[in-house]
């Protein structure tokens, strides 16, 4: 669905984006992660035909949108972080104006819009001025605008942005309604634990280039080379916090109520090696076990050394 080839944008001296590739498939939720500054909403712009690169090729759908930015349009949705809407109108009146602009029939669209509105739990507010809406109420009249006309790709530019946790756990549930819809989506946020749960690629970006692409669970095992392990003993525990900063794999360990916390560098051979040994030694393990890596984990490992801007 989307093939970025070298993609380069600067601004005199300055690149916001250098020579980046990335790739996304049909029917992929795609995560676009990176921190601020990192050349995010730039890549985004540009896929939306709204900002011109300065080199490189961008295709949607086997389109340059260099070259067909009209055609291009009508394929996409999106949905940027900062929007405008017009309060003096109603929600319904509001979704019909974007609507005509796309040229879709007054007749359609009346059966389209309570659809939108049933579909981003704002029903009960169709006849309610824009300005009376709360923001997350706004972010989901602003998903539906970009749904209205049935875009193959949806491009969400931190759709989450400034929601309270209500808000945001509704915006996350219509989001993966339209997964099951087929939609391919890119979505970019910060918040990192409730992206894993909707994405199946994340791209990590940083400092204008892509630096990690793939499956999460894929990224999160190739972030595996340093593990936390979690150890719960019935007794001796300062003993074996010694006996495990002597054992080889082991590069760090720190103790709390919950039990034992090791760095550990080793495969997992050398994982069932450490834990013979402990049984060996008479330790009475209540449990030994491997600490899960979240999305946040990773993006931290990835980006480590670079400076946020």
């Amino acid at each position: 669905m989307i093939e970025i080839k070298d993609l380069t944008k600067t601004y005199g001296s300055f690149h916001a984006l250098h020579k980046m590739n990335m790739t996304v498939a049909k029917g992929t939720v795609f995560g676009f992660v990176g921190p601020n500054g990192a050349g995010k909403s730039t890549t985004m712009a540009i896929l939306a035909t709204l900002l011109a690169p300065t080199s490189g090729s961008v295709k949607v759908n086997g389109l340059e949108v260099t070259e067909h930015p009209k055609e291009i349009r009508k394929l996409i949705g999106y949905m940027p972080d900062f929007f405008g809407v017009y309060d003096q109108l109603k929600t319904t009146e509001y979704l019909h104006f974007y609507g005509a602009s796309y040229g879709i029939p007054r007749a359609r669209r009346d059966k389209l819009i309570p659809q939108l509105l049933e579909l981003v739990n704002l029903t009960d507010k169709a006849d309610f001025y824009v300005d009376t809406l709360s923001r997350g109420m706004k972010q989901r009249l602003c998903l539906a605008r970009s749904l209205v006309h049935d875009p193959e790709l949806l491009i969400l530019d931190e759709p989450a942005s400034g929601l309270d946790p209500r808000a945001r756990i509704e915006m996350r549930e219509i989001l993966k309604e339209l997964k099951t819809m087929g939609k391919t989506i890119i979505i970019s946020s910060h918040i990192l634990p409730e992206l894993a749960e909707m994405v199946d690629e994340i791209g990590v970006i940083e400092r204008g280039q892509m630096i990690a692409q793939g499956k999460v669970q894929d990224i999160q095992n190739r972030m595996r080379v340093k593990r936390i392990l979690h150890i719960r003993l019935l007794d001796r525990v300062d003993e074996a916090a010694s006996f495990l900063r002597d054992r080889p794999h082991t590069s760090s360990l720190l103790e709390d109520e919950s039990g034992l916390h090791v760095h550990f560098t080793g495969q997992d051979e050398d994982q069932a090696e450490l834990l013979q040994a402990m049984i060996a030694s008479g330790y009475g393990i209540i449990s030994f076990n491997e600490a899960q890596t979240n999305l946040e984990d990773v993006f931290l490992e990835i980006t480590k050394g670079g400076d946020s801007e």
